[in-house]
């Protein structure tokens, strides 16, 4: 029987456990260079013991930021600053994965340069508000992306994980999830186009695949992994047909041979069932447990096959050494939800949470 305390193999490295820390937004790159600072390095060393790490999301471009001092991975000045986060990791014998995270509609033109706007699929403004320094504000209406601008953004994810290797990465995911900018192209209330790039499920997922198939041409499919989220609300959004749109779109990837599958599980497990079958690589499962954080009960869903790795999120940031106190049946510290940016199922609920 496998075991969550068994290696695995992903993307070339040898995990030594399958407890991998999910990507969880700090907004903690303070400055106008949006670059990673000494706090996130001594960060990620602490949580080395994951058998993977999967950054907070790293936008692959200016226009890709939606929240105030998040990183980015598209200046050479940023590919140094996380060398130096890589390099903390390494040295604690970890595997650490960037997120590529470009939020969509989801931002504000004061979080970007002057006379820039957030872009979507279509212009279609998300209800609710997004953090900025002045406080909380509305979110705006988008600017629908041009088909120039689409192929532009998909080339900024592939330079991104490009300047991912070179920061010294051992691979990337993209964030497919969570309504942000791909999860937005697969859903039909924000992705209203007539054109290739919309209308049907083949039009749906086009962007989702031409991103993954840029960035694996880029830096090789085994350092590629690819998150999604089908039926998460959060951020606006809305979604039919999920088994028709995901299993599609896991078809069209079939063949990368990626790292992975990061699925954010909601409350319909026969979904994760039928994405599991259908996909034959590794699958890694944030599992639906909300109101409460993953737990360690999760790692029966190794066990019992229903995935190769688990993600937590909260409870890493309460525990540093959470694949241990795992190991060792605890004792867990208790995550405060009060200060908790990100977490495992936003937006099934109200549940006061915020970003990635």
């Amino acid at each position: 029987m496998t075991t969550a305390f068994d290696p695995i193999v992903l993307g070339g490295k040898r995990l030594a456990n399958r407890v991998v820390m999910a990507p969880m937004t700090r907004s903690r790159a303070f400055g106008p260079g949006a670059e990673p600072t000494e706090l996130m390095a001594t960060y990620y060393a602490q949580r080395a013991g994951a058998g993977l790490i999967v950054t907070e999301g790293i936008q692959p471009s200016l226009l890709g930021q939606g929240y105030p001092d998040t990183p980015g991975l598209h200046t050479p000045g940023q590919v140094d600053a996380w060398r130096t986060v890589t390099e903390a990791v390494h040295r604690e014998g970890g595997v650490i994965f960037a997120q590529l995270m470009h939020t969509g509609r989801i931002g504000h033109p004061s979080l970007l340069p002057d006379g820039l706007v957030p872009v979507a699929p279509s212009a279609v403004a998300a209800k609710g508000q997004v953090f900025t320094h002045e406080g909380p504000k509305d979110f705006v209406t988008p600017k629908q992306l041009s088909e120039a601008e689409i192929r532009q953004t998909i080339a900024d994810f592939a330079a991104a994980a490009h300047n991912a290797i070179e920061a010294g990465f051992d691979g990337v995911e993209i964030h497919g999830a969570n309504g942000y900018l791909i999860h937005q192209f697969l859903a039909p209330n924000t992705n209203q186009r007539t054109d290739a790039w919309g209308g049907d499920t083949e039009g749906r997922i086009r962007f989702a695949v031409k991103v993954v198939t840029a960035v694996a041409e880029a830096i090789g499919s085994h350092r590629v992994g690819l998150r999604i989220s089908p039926g998460n609300p959060y951020n606006d959004m809305s979604e039919d047909n999920l088994g028709e749109v995901y299993g599609a779109l896991l078809d069209r990837l079939a063949d990368l041979d990626l790292a992975y599958l990061h699925l954010m599980e909601g409350p319909d497990r026969d979904l994760t069932v039928r994405l599991r079958k259908a996909w034959a690589g590794t699958f890694v499962l944030n599992p639906f447990t909300y109101p409460d954080a993953t737990g360690p009960d999760a790692l029966v869903l190794i066990e019992d096959g229903s995935a190769d790795a688990i993600a937590y999120g909260a409870l890493f940031l309460a525990n540093p050494d959470l694949p241990r106190r795992l190991a060792a049946g605890g004792p867990f510290n208790t995550p405060d939800p009060a200060t908790f940016y990100g977490g495992d199922h936003r937006g099934y609920t109200d549940y006061p949470t915020l970003t990635a």
